[in-house]
């Protein structure tokens, strides 16, 4: 009998060192465990025509182990208050701007603030948010730098800062933090351990680019401001009627009709238009909350109004005095982006004419439902409908306005963001109404209520 080339006992030994191997390259080669994502820092930029305004987002506990300053989850506002010098000192040592030439810019840090923030796959973190205005030097173009930046990056070297672009006129982009465009990735080169600055280069632009921006945003503002189209809407509502004392009791022609909407709508655009330019020029500073009571209030009187006239015939002259405080909450928009004069000039003109466009697109809209709605039966009752759901409204945005927060703002926020509804409705309304006034083959002056008010 021939014999094994191996033994038994020596057969399993190989398999063992064979397992033991294989399990120990596995174990080398596997990533090493990561308990948790780190955040990154952002650097967001908002570009003017002299000047770059940067707000530095940083994470607290990485830029405190690379300061060394003593911040935590812990700390407060006043806490924070008693250290910005030594933030600012920390921060001006590593923010360099400069020009492709050397040339150093000037920086300046102002508000700084802790807040707690959220990044993608990051759990819930505290970040110290400081703002800072970068100025070139004279003959230096602020599209195009040299960022030399190593701000917590020349500690922490597995940390990264994400540059980015959130505002700049001259190419048309006006929108928010959300619609940041990264330029590029500050990190630590791990070959040399360096941190390399970084080239900003910014395409030129034009005033066609920030006006069209502004155009684009004036016409997406107006159909965000469900406030203010309500407001507007429920004035126009009672238009086509008569009033007898207290009450809408009576229809008028068409052509005075049509003349009071005319009237009414063209003195609500004087009044905002005023009041933004005004706002705009003047460079003034508006506390947001009392011009937003202001337009709560104004849709809570056109309401009141639709349902029982309190100023009849006066419409024009109302519109006109609560369209001023609309123009205000329009500026509000223009003094975030800190425009240059030219700018903010081009930007009015722009801004305000997509304001006018839309408002006059939806009241085209609404004209024929308006008219005909006067002249259907049971057009009282359903009047009034509307009337009080608008004030119903008016009065939870109201409340919550000054400080009371309730679930008819809510309800009613949440409707007013649906404006492709709002749109559609409109357009089937105007078709509906068209098509009930072509049909009746009567003039439209020869209509007569069946009902009152």
């Amino acid at each position: 009998m021939s014999r094994l080339p191996i033994s038994l006992s020596h057969a399993l030994r190989m398999l063992a060192g064979i397992a033991t191997a294989v399990t120990a390259a596995l174990l080398l080669a596997a990533p090493p465990a990561v308990a948790h994502p780190m955040p990154h820092s952002v650097l967001l930029l908002d570009v003017h025509e002299t000047s770059v305004a940067a707000e530095l987002e940083l994470p607290l506990s990485d830029f405190s182990r690379a300061s060394g300053i003593d911040l935590d989850d812990d700390t407060t506002a006043r806490q924070l208050s008693a250290r910005r010098a030594e933030v600012r000192r920390y921060l001006a040592a590593h923010v360099h701007p400069a020009t492709r030439g050397g040339r150093a810019w000037t920086v300046t840090f102002g508000a700084m603030a802790l807040g707690r923030t959220e990044q993608t796959s990051t759990g819930r973190y505290r970040e110290l948010t400081v703002r800072a205005t970068l100025t070139p030097p004279a003959g230096g173009d602020p599209r195009r730098f040299v960022l030399d930046y190593d701000a917590v990056v020349h500690q922490v070297v597995t940390h990264t800062v994400l540059v980015s672009v959130r505002q700049d006129w001259a190419t048309g982009k006006v929108a928010g933090s959300d619609d940041a465009t990264q330029v590029g990735v500050i990190r630590t080169d791990t070959r040399t351990m360096t941190v390399a600055p970084l080239d900003v280069d910014l395409e030129s632009g034009s005033v066609w680019s920030g006006t069209y921006a502004m155009f684009r945003l004036g016409a997406h503002h107006i159909l965000e401001g469900t406030d203010h189209l309500l407001f507007l809407l429920v004035l126009l509502l009672p238009a086509p009627l008569r009033a007898a004392g207290k009450r809408w009791s009576g229809l008028t022609d068409t052509r005075t009709a049509v003349g009071r909407i005319g009237r009414t709508t063209l003195a609500f655009t004087v009044g905002h238009s005023v009041a933004l330019a005004v706002s705009a020029f003047g460079r003034l500073d508006i506390p947001a909350q009392p011009v937003e009571v202001f337009i709560a209030f104004s849709i809570l009187v056109g309401a009141v109004h639709a349902i029982r006239p309190l100023f009849p015939g006066r419409e024009a002259v109302v519109a006109g005095f609560f369209g001023l405080g609309h123009g205000l909450a329009f500026s509000l928009t223009l003094a975030e982006m800190h425009l240059s004069t030219g700018q903010l000039a081009l930007s009015l003109a722009g801004f305000n004419l997509g304001i006018e466009c839309v408002q006059l697109l939806l009241v085209l809209l609404a004209l024929p439902g308006l008219i005909c709605l006067t002249r259907l039966p049971g057009q009282s009752a359903l009047r009034t409908a509307c009337a009080a759901l608008t004030a119903v409204a008016a009065l939870g945005w109201l409340l919550d306005r000054v400080g009371l927060p309730n679930p008819v703002a809510r309800a009613a926020d949440s409707a007013g963001s649906h404006t492709s509804g709002l749109l559609l409705v409109l357009v089937t309304i105007a078709l509906l109404a068209g098509a009930r006034l072509a049909t009746t083959g009567r003039p439209w002056r020869s209509w007569r209520f069946a009902h009152r008010s």
